[in-house]
Parts: C-alpha cells; sequence; structure tokens
C-alpha cells in the first residue's frame, strides 16, 4: 500500500444540524430527570428563526418542550435578531405522540420460565452498531476525528469564555492528514476553518486570529509543515450562518457524531432517542468495548459491530475486527469480550449508567473521545481484567 490520506471534519454547536441534536437531546434530558424510564423518540428541524419538534413520547414527567428548545438556542448563542434566528422570538412548532404500542411490545416483554414470570427489556428496533477504538491518541480516537473536534471547541472557546466578539455560533473544521504505506501519520496535508462572524471584522486580520489562537494553539507544530494548506474562510466571507443560512436537522451528522469516517457507522442517528434505542446504546457499549481492549494492549486497533432484533434482549450476532493488530489470538479475544461483558438491553444500560440525563452533553463535538464528561462508555475500568484473562489464554495455550 502507497501513502494514502485520511479526512474528518466536525462543526460547532452552532452548526444548523447540531442546534437540532442539542434540542432533542435536551428534551430527553428534561424527561429522564423527572421519569427514567422515559421512552423518547424526538426530532428536530430549524430553518430561518423556526423550530419545528415532532416525535413519540411515553412518560411520566411533564416538561416545557417549548421552554427547553429556547433554552437551549440561548445557551449556543443566538440571542441576536441579526443573526435571523433569535431564541426570544423564533416560532417554535410542536407535534409530540406516545410511543406506537406495537413498539412498545417489543421493547417491553414478558418472559415466562416455568414457575416464574418477568420483565425483560427487549430492544427497541433492528439494526447493526458499530464501536471503534485505535491507540494512534490518548483518547483512542482516530487522529484526524480528535483534531476536527478540538478545532471547534476552541472556536467555541474564544467565543464564548475568551472574549472575541465578532465570531458567530455557526463554525467548521477539517483535518487532512497523510499516512505512510505503514500506517503511520506524516504530516496534514491541509486544515479548513469556516467560521461566521460579524459583518464588519477585516478578513486578514480575523485570518491572522484563527491561524494563531485557533489552528496553532490546538494542533502540535509537528503535524504542520510547509507544504500544509491552511484554508480559512475559503469563500472570503460567512455573516449569514445557523439556520438563517442553512436548514438543520436531528441525525444529519452522524460521522462527526462517532469517528469522523473512519470508523463504520451503523443503524441511525443517536441525538433524541432514549437508551432503550439500540442504535445509541449498543453503539456506545461497542465503543466501551473496543476502547478497553485497546488499553488492555490486546489489540492497536479494533471494530466492534454489534447486531440485534427488535423485541429480543440479546444480540444476535458480535463481530470483532483488529485490522491485523491484534496481540494474541483473534480467538481468545472473542472469547474474553464474551466472559466480560454482558450485551443485553437491560445489562448495557445498567453497565453504562444509561438511564439518568447525560446526553444533552453527546449532542455537539462528537460522542466518543469525550473523557472530560464522566461518560461510562469512555472508562478503561476494565483493562486490567481484560489483561490477566488474556495472560490466561497465553498460558492455556502453551500447555
Amino acid at each position: 500500500m502507497s501513502e494514502y490520506f485520511v479526512t474528518s471534519e466536525s462543526v460547532t454547536e452552532g452548526h444548523p444540524d447540531k442546534i437540532c441534536d442539542q434540542i432533542s437531546d435536551g428534551i430527553l434530558d428534561a424527561y429522564l430527570a423527572q421519569d427514567n424510564n422515559s421512552r423518547v423518540a424526538v426530532e428536530t428541524m430549524v430553518s430561518k428563526n423556526t423550530i419545528m419538534i415532532a416525535g413519540e413520547v411515553t412518560s411520566n414527567a411533564k416538561v416545557n418542550i417549548v421552554e427547553v428548545a429556547r433554552e437551549v438556542v440561548k445557551n449556543i448563542g443566538y440571542t441576536k435578531e441579526e443573526y435571523g434566528f433569535d431564541y426570544k422570538t423564533c416560532l417554535v412548532f410542536t407535534n409530540i405522540n406516545k410511543q406506537s404500542p406495537d413498539i412498545a411490545l417489543g421493547v417491553d416483554k414478558i418472559e415466562e420460565n416455568r414457575k416464574i414470570t418477568k420483565a425483560i427489556l427487549g430492544a427497541g428496533d433492528q439494526g447493526i452498531m458499530y464501536g471503534y477504538a485505535f491507540n494512534e491518541t490518548d483518547n483512542y480516537m482516530p487522529l484526524t476525528c480528535d483534531l476536527a473536534n478540538k478545532l471547534t471547541m476552541r472556536l467555541s472557546k474564544l467565543r464564548k469564555s475568551e472574549g472575541i466578539p465578532w465570531i458567530r455560533p455557526d463554525g467548521k473544521s477539517q483535518v487532512t492528514m497523510k499516512y505512510d504505506s505503514n500506517g503511520n501519520p506524516i504530516n496534514i496535508s491541509s486544515i479548513v476553518i469556516s467560521i461566521q462572524h460579524d459583518p464588519d471584522i477585516d478578513y486578514d486580520y480575523m485570518k491572522n486570529v484563527i491561524e494563531y489562537e485557533v489552528i496553532r494553539n490546538v494542533i502540535d507544530s509537528k503535524w504542520i509543515k510547509y507544504d500544509t494548506k491552511i484554508h480559512i474562510n475559503p469563500t472570503g466571507r460567512f455573516v449569514i450562518g445557523g439556520p438563517a443560512g442553512d436548514t438543520g436537522l436531528t441525525g444529519r451528522k452522524i460521522m462527526v457524531d462517532t469517528y469522523g469516517g473512519i470508523g463504520r457507522h451503523g443503524g441511525g442517528a443517536f441525538s433524541g432517542k432514549d437508551p432503550t434505542k439500540v442504535d445509541r446504546s449498543a453503539a456506545y457499549m461497542a465503543r466501551y468495548v473496543a476502547k478497553n481492549i485497546v488499553a488492555a494492549k490486546l489489540a492497536d486497533k479494533v471494530e466492534l459491530s454489534l447486531s440485534y432484533v427488535i423485541g429480543e434482549a440479546e444480540p444476535e450476532a458480535i463481530t470483532i475486527n483488529t485490522f491485523g493488530t491484534e496481540k494474541i489470538d483473534i480467538k481468545d479475544i472473542r472469547k474474553i469480550i464474551k466472559e466480560t461483558f454482558s450485551f443485553s438491553v437491560a445489562n448495557i444500560l445498567e453497565q453504562l449508567d444509561l438511564k439518568k440525563p447525560q446526553f444533552f452533553n453527546t449532542a455537539a463535538y462528537g460522542h466518543f473521545g469525550r473523557e472530560n464528561k464522566n461518560f461510562k462508555w469512555e472508562k478503561t475500568d476494565k483493562m486490567e481484567l481484560l489483561r490477566k484473562k488474556a495472560m490466561q489464554c497465553v498460558l492455556e495455550n502453551f500447555k
């Protein structure tokens, strides 16, 4: 294999699609805060000064959905009418119904086992969910994905806490890395930053601020070479942004949400869905397992897939791909995974503490690699146990 390139992008929390993800997850958290058994599937669309929210909710909680949506938009930073989208004046339409009883039949099942009758939790839908981990970064995320997210987080920090008033909420980043034939990163080929700004800002001044306060602040100089292309607002002007410039929808940035196009994404989007939907919970579980395997040094790179059927508690299939980087026999890794982790829907919710409100914090800058957010699927608490079991397998193979 010759040299090749890998590209990932990220967007700020003021991007139209991310506004929708945050509103949907803000609503989910509001329901879970009052009733942790809430069933929620909420979608949001935004356009010029308009929010439209629809979905299915079954819950004992009482939530003012319109109030939640306006608060989310306010905190993002759409607080001026001149932005074309303002939390105070925007129209908010809602159409919320109860969860379909046909879906509820699959999720809430009764199992007859001789004289014992017990409730079990089935998957809320069919699907294939993926988890991915790679040891090329400290948080076990793909390098380009990690850098792209850090660039947009830096843009947000400059706007919100470091007092650069001409930066507006919408923005994007993109990082392209060149790799050698052995899969080692060589240098960054190109960086793209597009940031919404006030109309009277001087372009050259803006360009210098973004290059030195964002790009050079975030990215190690070893990755930036003489031929690295840096594009800052390539069209020259980005004043009209957010929902005033583009319609947004929940779940339209799934590669930004996951691994930046490097690991696969199965199932559906995450935001606005309670954790009985395995689109979300099983993807978190797959990441948790993959990350612990790599942290335990059983492989350098892991992609784990889980396949579910609606109404069934256990996955139909558990598949692991180590891309030839495994340090022990792949059969032993499969055995260790099945011994160590439980993949039933109820156990995933318990292991990862998914019934508590926390999902708003996932809705911008990725659901993975966010170690400062205390998400349990980012913990490496099974690492030592996996190492011990791997050593046992190696010793048994020598007998």
